[in-house]
């Protein structure tokens, strides 16, 4: 089995944004800490576990029945909407240190290289430094940054992921982090984790595709965390939306113009369950299905397994999006 959705916390890293952190620590009751900027996520134990450490990862991979696995950045580090030069900096000890992580176990671990959106010359800059000099597979994007995934600055980042034949991942980090603060009501039972990272992705699809990214970069690959949140169950609106609402794309009102168009996405399988899994494959196919599982996360799905035939299905779409087999 691959596995697409696999986030890790490099001790390499910590302290490299300044003020921002990130720092590990632990409270005097006894409760593990990890800060970024003014944000503390609360009892979550990093240290001492597949997080962090590779042997165990690699024990907890045997017992998933888990071959390659594919790091991305921990979301809670983006540091998307910080200074520039600072997330600049804090990005290629990031992506040092994925790449010396990985190149530790080349046959079981590859990496995304995580890049600095607020400025999109940077990242392109960085990302074809990860690419070309770290052997990282792609670039792991937060679904909020600043002016939009659609705002004509992103362009130089996905033409670049265009020219380097790489795919970008993208993925929600949790509201407030280091940039706009998000709904309150989002604040109370966990919501954030689920129906707020829902919210964003469903937010990411709509804006790769009426904000015309797509039709801009033909040839660009993204793959979209969770099965792109609510898009499968939304898409009959969408479509809707699309053919009929006034100041809408031209381009997408023609039957069949925005299907074509969503297809042309990647969906993380890691969606929660069988039934919203049949619903995805459904809605969008079974082609663009990649496999994830949020390795050692609180959600993490090895009881949702799709089944033998699925999974075979789902890593040989991972190996065409990796590059790693003709697509």
């Amino acid at each position: 089995m691959i596995d697409l959705h696999a986030h890790v916390v490099l001790p390499g890293v910590m302290g490299r944004a300044g003020i921002h952190g990130p720092e590990l620590y632990e409270r005097g009751d006894g409760m593990p800490c990890f800060r970024a900027g003014a944000y503390e996520l609360v009892g979550v134990r990093y240290q001492g576990s597949p997080f962090m450490d590779p042997e165990l990862r690699l024990e907890a991979m045997d017992a998933a029945g888990i071959d390659l696995q594919v790091l991305s950045p921990n979301p809670i580090t983006y540091f998307h909407h910080i200074e520039a030069e600072v997330a600049d900096e804090f990005c290629r000890w990031h992506n040092d240190e994925m790449a010396e992580l990985v190149g530790r176990y080349p046959s079981r671990l590859a990496g995304f290289a995580q890049v600095p959106v607020q400025d999109p010359r940077r990242a392109a800059a960085e990302l074809e430094r990860a690419v070309t000099r770290l052997a990282l597979v792609g670039a792991y994007v937060g679904t909020e940054v600043p002016g939009g995934l659609h705002s004509e600055p992103m362009d130089e980042l996905w033409a670049a992921a265009v020219a380097l034949d790489v795919p970008v991942f993208l993925h929600p980090g949790p509201h407030g982090i280091d940039g706009p603060p998000g709904d309150d009501r989002l604040g109370e039972w966990g919501l954030d984790l689920y129906l707020g990272f829902a919210i964003e992705e469903t937010l990411a699809v709509s804006q790769l595709v009426f904000g015309g990214v797509l039709d801009r970069h033909p040839d660009l690959d993204v793959c979209v965390s969770h099965g792109g949140g609510a898009t499968s169950w939304l898409l009959e609106r969408m479509r809707t939306a699309a053919e009929g609402r006034p100041g809408l794309p031209e381009a997408l009102r023609a039957p069949g113009a925005l299907d074509a168009r969503l297809r042309r996405l990647w969906w993380d399988a890691h969606v929660g369950g069988p039934a919203a899994l049949g619903f995805l494959a459904e809605t969008f196919g079974v082609d663009h299905l990649v496999p994830g599982t949020n390795f050692a996360g609180w959600d993490t799905a090895q009881r949702e397994s799709p089944g033998a035939a699925w999974s075979e299905r789902l890593d040989a779409n991972a190996l065409r999006l990796l590059r790693r087999v003709g697509r």
